[in-house]
Formats: C-alpha cells, sequence, structure tokens
C-alpha cells in the first residue's frame, strides 16, 4: 500500500514539474503562437491576428466577388462578364495564328458558355504551360423543350434539373429565369427576368402543414420529387372576356414580347436559378451568402489572379469550363478536347511548320495543372459529417484536395505546391473526407488524362449545392492569391 502511494505521488509530481521544466527549455525562444503548434498548413482564423488594413482589403474584394456573382447566374453570364472584367485588364481575343509574346494577354471564347485565358510567359509553350481549371456552371433547374402546360387555373414550366440538388430546398423560393432563345432564322433572344428589383420572379409553391399529412411519410429526397419542380408562371384567364387560359396566355406573352413562338423553346437555354441578392452574412459581415459559389467562387479568384500576372515563368493558360455539375459533358466541358486543342494550336503559332503532335505531349507532360472546385466546410450544426481533424474550416484558408485512392497528387507535386502557398505566404489547409461517407468530383481527372501533373485544390463553403451557399471573404482573397502563386513560382 505504501509503495503504491509513493508511486503515485512521484507521478504527480513529474506530470507537475513538465509543464515548468517544458517553459524553462524555451527561455529566450519566441512564444509559442497557435501557428507555431500546426504542423500541417494553418490552424489560425484568417481574420485572427489581422489590423484593419488588412481586413478591409479582404471586405473590398468581397464587394467585388458579390457584385460578380450577382450578375453571373449561369455560364453564359459568366462568360460574358468574365470577357468585360478580362478586357477592362487589357486582354485581347486571341485568333488562330497568334503567337504570344512574355506578358501579352489574350482570351478564347469557346461557344460562350466556356472561356480560357492566356498570359505569355518567359518560356515557350513547348516547355510547359501552368494550367488553372475551374467550372462556371451550377446546380439549377431548366426548361424542357415543351415547357408550357396549364393545371388548376395556373400556367407552370416543365423543368429538369442541372447537377445535384436537394429538391425540397427548391420550393417557396424566389426565382429568375435567364438565357437564350435561338430561332431558325439564325436570331439570338437573351432572356433575364427576376434579378432587377422591378422585375417579377417564379415560385414552385410547397404545401402548407395544414395540408401535408398525406406526403409526410416521404423520405427527404422525395419530399418533392424531380417532376415537382414546376414553377408558377401565370394565373387566371386572360382577355377582355378571359377567353384566353393562363397557359395560351405565356406563350402570347412570349411573342408579343420576346417574338418567339413555342417551336422556338425547343432551340432554347433557359435556365431558372435564385433570385436573391449575394448579402452579407452575420454581425461582422465577414461572410458571403450566396447562389452559385460553386464554382464560381473559384472562377472570381482565378479571373481576378490574371488580371494581376505580370511574365509568368511559364505561360498561364485560365480555363473555365461548363458542365461540370453534369460530368464534364459536351464541346464546352472539361471533358472535350478544347483546352489541349487550344494549347496545341499556342505551339502551332509558336513553332511554325516545325510543330509535330510529339511536340504537345511533351508540352503537356512538362506542363503544371492546378483543378480548383469548393468543397463543405465544417458546419456548426453537423460536425459530427466531418472528421474534423483532416476537414476544410471556414475562413482558415484554401485546402489542398487529400482524397486518398489514388486521387491526390504524387507526393513530389503537393511539396512543390506546399513551397508555392508558404512562398506567398497564403493560408492553407487539407481536406479528406469522412472515409467511405462522402465524395465528389472535379475537373482534376480530365486533366491527369492527358499526363499532366494535377492537384487539386477547393476553397470551404457552407451549403454547396443549395440555393444560397455561404463562404469566407478572407478565403476568397486567399484562393485568388492561392492562384497567383501557382502560376508565379519558380
Amino acid at each position: 500500500m505504501r509503495s503504491a502511494f509513493l508511486r503515485t505521488a512521484i507521478l504527480a509530481a513529474a506530470l507537475t514539474a513538465a509543464p515548468t521544466a517544458l517553459n524553462a527549455a524555451q527561455d529566450g525562444k519566441a512564444k509559442d503562437t497557435d501557428a507555431s503548434k500546426c504542423n500541417q498548413g494553418n490552424c489560425v482564423n484568417s481574420w485572427k491576428g489581422t489590423d484593419a488594413a488588412a481586413q478591409k482589403v479582404a471586405t473590398d474584394f468581397g464587394e467585388a466577388y458579390k457584385a460578380f456573382l450577382h450578375g453571373a447566374r449561369t455560364e453564359l453570364l459568366t462568360v460574358t462578364a468574365a470577357i468585360a472584367e478580362a478586357e477592362k485588364a487589357g486582354f485581347e481575343e486571341w485568333t488562330p495564328g497568334t503567337k504570344v509574346g512574355p506578358g501579352e494577354r489574350y482570351y478564347k471564347n469557346n461557344r460562350g458558355r466556356a472561356l480560357t485565358l492566356v498570359i505569355g510567359g518567359t518560356a515557350p509553350v513547348a516547355q510547359g504551360v501552368r494550367i488553372v481549371a475551374s467550372h462556371i456552371d451550377s446546380p439549377r433547374l431548366e426548361l424542357k423543350g415543351r415547357p408550357v402546360y396549364g393545371k388548376s387555373g395556373f400556367a407552370l414550366f416543365q423543368t429538369n434539373y442541372h447537377g445535384g440538388i436537394k429538391t425540397y430546398q427548391w420550393t417557396n423560393l424566389p426565382l429568375a429565369m435567364v438565357g437564350r432563345i435561338d430561332k431558325k432564322d439564325g436570331t439570338t433572344v437573351n432572356v433575364n427576368i427576376g434579378l432587377n428589383d422591378n422585375d417579377p420572379i417564379f415560385m414552385i409553391p410547397d404545401l402548407a402543414p395544414h395540408v401535408d399529412r398525406a406526403f409526410r411519410n416521404r423520405k427527404q429526397r422525395d419530399v418533392i420529387a424531380h417532376e415537382e419542380l414546376d414553377p408558377i408562371v401565370a394565373s387566371g384567364p386572360h382577355g377582355p372576356k378571359g377567353e384566353h387560359s393562363a397557359s395560351d396566355w405565356v406563350l402570347r406573352y412570349l411573342k408579343a414580347n420576346y417574338g418567339v413562338e413555342a417551336a422556338d423553346l425547343v432551340s432554347a437555354e433557359l435556365s431558372l436559378v435564385p433570385a436573391m441578392k449575394p448579402r452579407d452574412m452575420g454581425f461582422d459581415r465577414r461572410l458571403v451568402a450566396a447562389y452559385g459559389q460553386d464554382d464560381r467562387l473559384a472562377a472570381f479568384g482565378s479571373l481576378k489572379a490574371a488580371t494581376m500576372l505580370a511574365t509568368p515563368p511559364q505561360t498561364a493558360v485560365i480555363t473555365f469550363a461548363d458542365n461540370e455539375e453534369s460530368g464534364n459533358v459536351n464541346n464546352t466541358g472539361a471533358s472535350s478536347s478544347y483546352l489541349t486543342d487550344l494549347i496545341g494550336e499556342l505551339l502551332f503559332a509558336e513553332m511554325g511548320d516545325k510543330y509535330r503532335q510529339p511536340h504537345l505531349t511533351r508540352a503537356l507532360r512538362a506542363s503544371k495543372a492546378l483543378s480548383i472546385d469548393v468543397n463543405g466546410g465544417i458546419n456548426p450544426m453537423s460536425p459530427g459529417a466531418w472528421e474534423t481533424s483532416n476537414a476544410p474550416k471556414i475562413g482558415h484558408g484554401i485546402n489542398i484536395k487529400l482524397y486518398g485512392r489514388g486521387f491526390d497528387a504524387n507526393s513530389e507535386f503537393i511539396a512543390w505546391t506546399r513551397a508555392a502557398l508558404d512562398g506567398a505566404d497564403v493560408p492553407w489547409q487539407t481536406t479528406t473526407y469522412k472515409v467511405g461517407r462522402a465524395g465528389g468530383g472535379t475537373l482534376g481527372r480530365e486533366l491527369a488524362r492527358y499526363n499532366i501533373d494535377t492537384i487539386d485544390f477547393g476553397v470551404p463553403v457552407l451549403s454547396i449545392h443549395t440555393p444560397y451557399a455561404v463562404s469566407d471573404k478572407m478565403d476568397v482573397l486567399a484562393l485568388r492569391d492561392g492562384v497567383k502563386a501557382f502560376i508565379e513560382h519558380q
């Protein structure tokens, strides 16, 4: 008994003395900070310790970001907005055969739905390029080819969906209709209804709790079926004697105001998107609540980084792709040959008749690619959805994706990227989904197909793939700086 008591006393004394000994050993050294205790990336919220000037940079950048998101609701509108921004920064439209000299700035528009910016580097294109890729489509609703129908005295639109959505989140929500209608005579009618304060909006009505008992046993994913996502677009009979049904009136309205027939809607790309404006969130206004942050957050940060570049070591190719949310399909998606065709064209403009196909494959092998797509940040309401020590946190910088199972960049490329970020003092963290419980795709797989060293970045965002997601202004700023660091690193 006495021996056990002595052992306990000695152990207690040792534990009590340990911190004192440790503090004594650190005399004369810099005091520990949260950052010095973190052995991977950034463990400190980016707002901590920043002065008023640094915070103003982030908040001002957030204002520009919100303005961009308000107009850039679809890939069509994003390309238009990005070209306008690029032209203000000195970018010109690239035409085949134009050699890109060091520091020269060009853009290439891919059918109005995808876009690439090119900044000439010190090294020739034959020695590889720096690619930064993000996507500019977001989850939304789309009109079917024959959308207008009547029911119970209302006119409604038949819709389909683009990207992964939780259907119940799209009811009782103000919706805007944006897009284009192409007619047989070659003319195009642009449509944008619901984003201006004086515009009407559209809405998918949900049932009131007083009458929904028969639907309460539906599973979460089936509370609203995809075929039930039909918004009201008009109501009641029209005409002096009420001779036109609501659905008939809608077609007459489209004819009178837009000059289109019902058949023209077959060759239309019309989307229904949340009509709410981007807003600051929280008393401190550090967060941005907005539709479309997946993945136009990455596009905006990359666009702004492009405007800051002078002459990078390798030619920078910053590309914004369409249709990532539906699997990178079509000729504006990342699975098409558009990007490698463009790099081949840049090579041909540089080399002339000496150009051969192996020059392209060698240039791609010598290239480095950054694929960017947002990640779900730790949600304070449901932190158990993450393994928190490997999960991205809002306000802690960009995140390097470490998904494992063969999806990660090579370790030497990750080390190179770490050096680029740390050299530019860009806050970063890592993200790994809870094993077997989550997942998601990016553009990285499409880039790696061409034997390009590719790494995936993200930015933590709350409630991605919902009508109104949440990001941190410091993280948006960090992404811009991270893209610039990736392109400029030697």
